[in-house]
């Protein structure tokens, strides 16, 4: 079985354009391909997740891959998937956050040795003389065919801004530019990328060659990457300090049951003959499964000691061992009491549990967080400074989210 039929299998492709030359590039490793990621958090997230095993799986199979950091594209926003305009970003913030996707990519990716190439889009996209780029790249682009993108319609209803259509011309012009600079011949990205894609390819076929060498595929990124990505309490990080290993390794653990196979093909590099074995569990062996797949994505992401700690923790917890010390932890401060007290919808606030304290409050009342076993039934419950100086408490959301509150 070659890559591109492994990627099938795994069920991560959904519409490719040229598919006889892509499967050959990328079958004899010829592919030159890129991504796109637009800083805009300074921490990639689970929702980008697919995108980085999949560069990682075609770079081992001798493939190239060109990160694409969006510095340009980031001063504009993508609308795809919005139902309002993304906030904009200050030059010096999206910098600091192109740094940040540096740092955890080379996590997945090989960029010595010119295996793989990291650039930012800024480089070509900030010094475009715009009526050159009417003359040449507007011309392109048919306004009719771009109303009609899936990525725009949703927004016609509550006014796209003309700053926001523009978008498909900078994302179709980056394709144009690494194709001439760096031979790229390939682009992957989201089910909601397609018309933004299909543009990159139409524009080097119309400016360059009818029979240059650039195609389209895409991967179902934004409808289960994005899907993945999110929780109650917000997005799943990659960075640590945003996410534990151990709140990563829980998230992992706790995906659905019809889930856990299908993110076990997508995400881990576990043989397709291994996965197929799994396909008969039940009951409890879907929970052998889970842990599986928290196991070696958090060994992916955050190392295999790391994911060891967090599979650990998680298996004392469910057995109501005592040990917590790989639990992730909220530490208070004096300066967090009043009058030797903090609510506990405020420490769940602290450990990043809720979004606001109000949601914190339906919680408590739902019957959704105990204190050291004990259910918290009053929405204005506290916890005393007093009870942390004899040691820490175990605050705990629903049946599966732990967090060990110490002093500090």
């Amino acid at each position: 079985m070659g890559v591109y039929e492994e990627l099938q299998a795994r069920g991560l492709i959904a519409q490719v354009t040229d598919e006889p030359e892509i499967r050959d590039l990328v079958n004899n490793g010829k592919a030159v391909f890129y991504i796109g990621f637009d800083p805009t958090a300074d921490s990639l997230h689970v929702g980008h997740f697919m995108a980085l095993c999949l560069m990682k799986r075609l770079q081992m199979a001798g493939n190239k891959p060109i990160a694409l950091i969006g510095g340009g594209t980031g001063m504009i926003g993508d609308p795809s998937g919005r139902s309002d305009m993304r906030q904009m970003l200050t030059p010096e913030t999206i910098q600091h956050n192109c740094d940040c996707f540096k740092k955890q990519m080379s996590r997945f990716i090989d960029f010595s040795d010119g295996k793989a190439l990291m650039v930012n889009n800024a480089d070509w996209l900030m010094d475009l003389n715009y009526i050159q780029l009417l003359r040449e790249v507007g011309a392109c682009f048919s306004v009719n065919r771009m109303l009609a993108a899936e990525c725009y319609k949703q927004r016609m209803e509550k006014g796209l801004s003309f700053l926001e259509f523009n978008y498909m011309i900078m994302q179709s012009y980056d394709f144009y530019e690494l194709f001439q600079k760096y031979g790229c011949n390939m682009q992957f990205g989201g089910d909601d990328q397609w018309s933004n894609m299909l543009g990159g390819t139409e524009l080097i076929r119309r400016k360059l060659s009818k029979d240059a060498y650039a195609m389209t595929i895409t991967l179902l990124l934004n409808s289960e990457g994005k899907k993945m990505g999110k929780t109650q309490s917000g997005a799943v990080w990659l960075d640590e300090n945003k996410t534990s290993p151990f709140d990563f390794y829980q998230y992992w653990r706790n995906v659905d049951d019809a889930d856990v196979l299908k993110c076990i093909r997508m995400l881990t590099f576990l043989p397709l003959e291994e996965i197929e074995k799994m396909e008969s569990w039940e009951g409890s062996e879907l929970n052998r499964a889970k842990e599986i797949l928290a196991y070696e994505l958090t060994a992916l992401v955050h190392g295999e000691e790391k994911a060891t700690k967090a599979q650990e923790a998680a298996r004392a917890l469910f057995s109501g061992a005592a040990d917590t010390e790989n639990m992730p932890t909220v530490e208070l401060t004096a300066d967090d009491f009043t009058d030797g007290q903090i609510a506990v919808n405020e420490i769940m606030l602290k450990a990043g549990l809720v979004k606001s304290k109000g949601e914190a409050r339906r919680l408590i009342q739902q019957g959704g967080v105990s204190i050291d076993d004990q259910k918290v039934t009053d929405p204005v419950a506290v916890v005393s400074h007093e009870t942390l100086e004899k040691g820490h408490v175990i605050l705990k959301k629903g049946k599966k989210v732990f967090y060990k509150v110490t002093l500090a």
